[in-house]
């Protein structure tokens, strides 16, 4: 299973490897990004099948990006590990910010989910050859504010910036915030991030640069190129220098944008000021970051059904089974085949209604469907489907009560639930194990199912359509 550890400054050599070369384009891909909103989003990481997989934490839910390959990554085999893990850890699939390139493949790899592509999220993605220029009529008024900047300040110049010039950006942050006008929440923590990431400047992979007037800075820009992109993560300019932002803009971009085909100016977060001054730079093209919030099969559900076959009824568990039930789950011989002690995930005392509340806890999250297997209304069994693995499959497993064993009850009820599962619930494949000791379930989904492998431990099966 995954194992994610939380992104520091300390691992910005390690997000560099994936990040330099990846060509999605948009602004969460990149190493600024994730130091950066480090705070907000939480940022997690993982490396699998040669790719980095990065788990965000956002108002209290999980969220995965798209998994980033390395020279020899394989998607696929990443999506698959973040598929198992939510699997194992009982965490909605979302991933977020899909750069849309990618949308078809994952529209075909998953049956059931629900796509977001929300306005205020798209980056702003420029032709660096445009902003370096700013050729044509189209762009007169930022000539126009660039000839006035020049103007009124003729020593202005650009310059590349270092960690050697520190003290230069610690002066400008001053100046900056003399002049600081917003007061919203959000305004505040993005200075502040900003004036944080620029601290790293002297680790060597940032691209700074500025304007300087008469050895004071009045503009800056912090940017990364990440597989010939130009992410801007930072763009600041002091309002009394009318023209400031313009001319920043265009020197950055002939600066550091040779070898980039778009300048990445990152998302206006639904402010009506930065849209508005976006747009006035006429970007190329608005990036989507697509959300997948990926569903399984037992969603649809509203209740357990009741399917019967020529002895029995699967049926929801019920009050009344409550004996019988607690029965079937504390036979430890018996369940020593089903392959889970409840003793594992039980917290606090052990209650009289400890296993039907689970099941019903399971059914309500929709991770497991619990039928009760009935023999004349008295409930022999249970069978039960569970870990949905988000791409049309889902594992079966079925319990009898000893005294009723021999019978071939559990067979009857068994592929029954199957072609349910098939049949009603549109699962494409059904899956299941046994011991390799177990000789009567071997016998039973030899009887039901298809091989499907073996390990050390176990006997594989499935039931396709």
């Amino acid at each position: 299973m995954l194992t994610f550890t939380p992104i520091t400054l300390e691992h910005h050599a390690l997000l560099r490897k994936y990040y330099a070369g990846c060509d999605y384009r948009l602004c969460e891909y990149s190493a600024g990004t994730k130091l950066m909103w480090s705070l907000y989003l939480r940022p997690s990481f993982a490396e699998e099948a040669g790719c980095l997989i990065v788990r965000n934490r956002i108002d209290g839910e999980w969220v995965f990006d798209y998994p980033v390959p390395g020279p020899d990554g394989d998607v696929d085999a990443a999506l698959t590990a973040i598929e198992s893990y939510c699997t194992d850890t009982e965490t909605p699939l979302v991933i977020s910010v899909v750069p849309e390139e990618k949308a078809p493949e994952l529209l075909l790899r998953w049956p059931r989910l629900r796509m977001n592509n929300e306005r205020n999220w798209k980056d702003y993605l420029y032709r660096a050859e445009d902003m370096a220029a700013f050729a044509g009529r189209k762009y007169s008024g930022q000539r126009n504010h660039i000839n006035k900047f020049r103007k009124e300040y003729p020593t202005a110049k650009f310059i590349p910036l270092t960690g050697a010039d520190m003290p230069l950006i610690e002066n400008f942050w001053a100046d900056y915030e003399q002049e600081f006008q917003k007061t919203s929440f959000n305004a505040k923590r993005e200075l502040a991030y900003a004036k944080a990431l620029a601290r790293l400047l002297p680790e060597g992979w940032l691209l700074g640069g500025g304007l300087l007037v008469d050895d004071r800075l009045v503009a800056m820009s912090l940017a990364e190129n990440c597989g010939g992109t130009l992410i801007i993560h930072v763009e600041k300019a002091l309002y009394s220098h009318q023209g400031a932002y313009p001319t920043l803009v265009q020197a950055f971009a002939a600066h550091f944008g040779g070898d980039c085909v778009y300048i990445n100016r990152e998302d206006d977060a639904g402010d009506r000021g930065l849209r508005t001054s976006k747009l006035q730079y006429l970007p190329v093209r608005l990036a989507g970051k697509l959300r997948f919030e990926v569903q399984c099969e037992a969603d649809r559900l509203r209740e357990i059904p009741t399917v019967t076959t020529p002895r029995l009824t699967l049926t929801p568990l019920e009050e009344r089974d409550e004996a019988a039930y607690n029965a079937l789950c504390l036979d430890d011989a018996r369940n020593r085949w089903w392959g889970y002690d409840y003793r594992q995930d039980l917290k606090g005392e052990l209650t009289e209604d400890y296993f039907l509340s689970v099941a019903r806890r399971d059914f309500a999250a929709r991770r497991a469907v619990n039928f009760a297997v009935r023999l004349d209304r008295q409930l022999i069994g249970e069978v039960v489907l569970y870990r949905f693995d988000w791409r049309g499959g889902a594992e079966l497993g079925c319990r009898i009560d000893p005294a009723y064993a021999g019978h071939g009850y559990g067979a009857e009820a068994f592929a029954a639930a199957a072609d349910w599962a098939l049949f009603r619930l549109s699962l494409a494949r059904v899956k299941a194990k046994c011991y390799k000791e177990n000789a009567a379930s071997y016998k039973m989904l030899s009887a039901c199912m298809r091989p499907a492998g073996e390990d050390e431990t176990f006997f594989y099966f499935e039931k396709t359509v």
